[in-house]
């Protein structure tokens, strides 16, 4: 037998294994990787998405906390993890932002994942204590265009997507506010609440309870359209801030050569968890929108995020270190 039938035979067996094993899939608990500790938004909705799919795979999947450098470690564990389907990631607009922020990665946001599915779209919420005066985003441009760097604005840390959220704002919008990082959406949300600092935009999730309770008032979303959350709150775009649009999304992505019917099956799975009454209603509640489709969808959404925030992260000229 010469070497090229052997290669051939070899490759024949290896594909035989695969596919036989992708349509047992899954023999054992499925890892689903979130990049950020319990309780915030990305590990609340995680949750939701593991559930899902432990009902339909009939079998747990469980969560895996790997918070650190804004879901870097998280991302770097599953790019170099087995490509078998039992370890996913659950992200967000971070895999694209981080390769920009830091001098040092070990992945390719693109060539190192296979896209499964976008899960949820987040808007980010424009929020403010509730004694600061501007009362419209309008206001608050006027405001800053009148006192420019002085009025504080709140992140969840130097490079977040709330920082460069805010980034985009000010460019647009033409005004200058000062920059304060907080390490978390929860020790920002405590000051601003007690009037430590003015206004920010962070993640709708969080923010979505203290504006209902009355201790903060939100502005706008973020996104290109309102919430359905909270329905009486414009865009950004809406209010004159023309062009102005960023949308944080969640979604599960797969090492790269991860079975295509692995992926395929928990991409038909969780789309069909999608578009029940029940996880629709309960997504609303919690400031996220149902989003589905095709993983070529979301392998296209996660290119264009990635050169939309190349630039901004380059015109900001953050920098993590």
């Amino acid at each position: 037998m010469n070497n090229t039938v052997i290669a051939l035979f070899s490759s024949a067996i290896m594909s035989f294994t695969a596919s036989a094993a992708a349509q047992i899939y899954p023999t054992k608990p499925v890892r689903l990787i979130v990049g950020f500790p319990p309780g915030g938004a990305a590990d609340i909705l995680g949750r939701v998405a593991a559930q899902q799919m432990s009902l339909a795979l009939h079998e747990q999947v469980v969560v895996d906390n790997r918070g650190g450098a804004g879901g870097l470690v998280a991302t770097e564990i599953t790019a170099h993890a087995a490509a078998d389907g039992y370890t996913l990631l659950f992200t967000s607009i971070p895999h694209v932002i981080n390769p920009h922020l830091y001098r040092k990665v070990g992945y390719d946001a693109i060539k190192d994942f296979d896209a499964v599915l976008q899960f949820v779209s987040v808007p980010l919420l424009l929020a403010s204590n509730v004694s600061f005066a501007p009362r419209t985003v309008q206001e608050l441009v006027a405001l800053a265009k009148s006192r420019p760097g002085q009025i504080n604005y709140a992140s969840a840390g130097a490079g977040s997507s709330s920082h460069l959220a805010m980034e985009l704002f000010k460019s647009i919008a033409g005004v200058d506010m000062n920059h304060i990082p907080y390490k978390g959406t929860g020790p920002l949300m405590t000051d601003l609440i007690a009037g430590q600092v003015s206004v920010t935009i962070a993640s709708a999730v969080p923010l979505i309870p203290q504006v209902r309770a009355g201790k903060l008032r939100g502005l706008a979303v973020t996104g290109n359209k309102r919430a359905g959350a909270l329905p009486d709150l414009p865009t950004i775009a809406e209010t004159g801030v023309a062009g102005y649009e960023v949308i944080n999304w969640f979604g599960v992505v797969a090492p790269a050569g991860t079975p295509k019917t692995i992926t395929a099956r928990i991409n038909d799975d969780l789309n069909k968890a999608l578009a029940t009454r029940a996880l629709i209603d309960s997504l609303h509640a919690q400031g996220a929108d149902p989003a589905g489709g095709s993983a070529a969808e979301f392998a296209a959404m996660i290119r264009r995020d990635y050169a939309k925030w190349q630039k901004v992260v380059k015109d900001s000229g953050a920098r993590v270190d």
